[in-house]
């Protein structure tokens, strides 16, 4: 284990990555993929620990930004809570897909694949703001297709979180704005949606041994503080403005990872 003083400096900057991640989950949706990140690359946890321990954390945050939402108005449409529904419902099943294949995965390809994905929503967030993009779908969540669309897109996003060990959000977001969902109302729809994933996903891991309680508190209270002042920020500032910076930093960060 640490030493005493590498442990407390390690605690506060693991505060502080987790505060700041809160944020970035309720303003824009990829932000708990910090709080994956910094577990993987400054604690000696397993890959396993890592994905348990950050879905523990996801699992509060989810509730609290799903009900922060809620109260804002934007689920209050049929159109938004169809998207919530269906993709929750279809993600349950990936999350325990994913969560099961990572007792396979070495330390090593976990680094590989988390920095990969950490590279393609930065790449993402963007192309988007530097070039500008028409949605590639057109999704009508309360018709048939758009109903087996989100269906489909729940399923591999849960496959990937219950896999990686991030939040729902952090692929969620970017997805639904691919697919014509507005900003907001795709973050709110990812918060349902996170509920889900990192319930059953952390369940998985739990019942493997792979949730570190102590670790996922410490990160946890920060974490939350943040979805909360987040979901405030989102009401204030124009999320545009936050995504660009957002997607330097995953850009960044995902060759590190990586090796």
């Amino acid at each position: 284990m640490f030493e005493l003083p590498f442990r407390l400096s390690l605690t506060l900057l693991l505060v502080s990555i987790a505060f700041f991640s809160g944020i970035g989950i309720t303003t824009i949706g990829p932000g708990g993929i910090f709080v994956t990140i910094a577990l993987y690359s400054l604690t000696p946890l397993a890959s396993s620990q890592v994905a348990g321990t950050a879905h523990a954390t996801f699992v509060v945050t989810g509730l609290v930004g799903s009900a922060a939402y809620v109260y804002s108005g934007e689920m209050d449409t049929g159109e938004g809570r169809a998207i919530a529904i269906i993709l929750s419902a279809t993600s349950v099943f990936g999350a325990l897909v994913g969560a099961y294949v990572n007792s396979f995965v070495s330390r090593s390809l976990f680094g590989l694949l988390l920095g990969g994905v950490a590279m393609a929503v930065g790449g993402i967030i963007l192309y988007r703001e530097r070039r500008g993009f028409r949605p590639i779908y057109d999704l009508e969540p309360q018709t048939r297709s758009g109903r087996i669309v989100l269906g489909g897109l729940g399923l591999v996003l849960g496959v990937c979180s219950g896999l990686l060990g991030i939040g729902g959000p952090v692929l969620a977001v970017p997805a639904l704005v691919l697919v014509g969902v507005p900003m907001l109302l795709a973050v709110a729809a990812a918060q349902v949606q996170s509920i889900f994933i990192a319930t059953f996903a952390a369940s998985g891991y739990f019942l493997q041994g792979n949730v570190s309680v102590p670790v996922a508190v410490v990160v946890g209270i920060p974490l939350l503080l943040g979805v909360v002042i987040g979901w405030r920020v989102a009401h204030v500032v124009d999320p545009e403005r936050l995504k660009v910076g957002l997607g330097v930093v995953l850009l960044g960060v995902g060759p590190y990872l990586a090796l």
